[in-house]
């Protein structure tokens, strides 16, 4: 069977398949830094994930999914998830696939797809899947890229700054409060970020904050305590932030999380 239970030993690259799927309630969990040589998408129906790749970090909310090429180092820390759901694709299928990591929205169509291809029998055969896989392959290359993503700078003057992004306490301070921090100017710093991240500091604070509220709305936490926290000057500050970023309104939010 797909389904497994914690500590229970599995790896992908065992199995001889188009696809392999794979079924598990993890609650929390640190995958730790790994790679696969297979093509890997993964998804909870309850929870929250954060991925770290190289130069980049990942929020994955519940019924999003998360897209990561063959051979990409990352790390999955997750927090309350259950019904975990991962498929790993064939090396032959790769010239049909997306070779960048990306969040994606999934639509009625691939939820019902990921679910039951999730637990098809480790040993089903190629012949019995692929129907399911060209389908599938269809939806992964037109679905909405969920944009839950946060590229890091690499700049040395920032390096130990961003070691403790990960830290429940962590902060991404003013552009005026970083250039203290860190000994350059504001001029500096925001010419370092849009060289390597693509967007300037305030874009990237922007983006931080709504993956950190996004992480503390699945964990449960008051709107209130997650204005306050993500220094947000007030309740409807944060609300009007949110809505303008995701369409919804945190309330909305959470309740599309349960």
């Amino acid at each position: 069977m797909a389904y497994i239970t914690v500590g229970q030993a599995f790896c992908a690259d065992d199995y001889d398949r188009l696809v392999v799927g794979l079924a598990i309630d993890l609650g929390g969990h640190d995958s730790g830094e790994h790679r696969h040589n297979k093509d890997q998408l993964l998804f909870s129906h309850h929870g929250c994930m954060v991925i770290t790749l190289e130069g980049v970090k990942c929020v994955l909310p519940p019924m999003r999914a998360a897209w990561i090429p063959a051979g990409v180092l990352h790390n999955a820390q997750m927090s309350n998830v259950t019904h975990y759901r991962s498929l790993y694709f064939d090396q032959a299928l790769q010239s049909q696939l997306s070779r960048e990591m990306k969040i994606i929205d999934i639509n009625p169509l691939l939820a019902v797809l990921l679910e039951r291809m999730a637990y098809w029998p480790f040993d089903k055969p190629n012949n019995e899947q692929a129907n399911a896989v060209n389908l599938l392959i269809e939806e992964l290359n037109i679905a909405t890229d969920s944009h839950l993503n946060l590229p890091l700078p690499h700049d040395l003057r920032l390096q130990q700054w961003l070691i403790d992004i990960n830290h429940p306490d962590f902060l991404a301070p003013s552009l005026a409060d970083l250039s203290l921090l860190v000994g350059a100017s504001q001029k500096t710093i925001t010419r370092i970020f849009k060289k390597e991240t693509g967007m300037p500091y305030q874009s990237w604070r922007q983006q931080w904050r709504l993956l950190a509220a996004i992480e503390l709305l699945a964990q449960g936490q008051r709107i209130s305590d997650i204005s306050f926290r993500l220094d947000f000057a007030n309740d409807s500050a944060f609300i009007r932030f949110f809505r303008q970023k995701t369409g919804f309104t945190p309330l909305k939010f959470m309740i599309e999380l349960k």
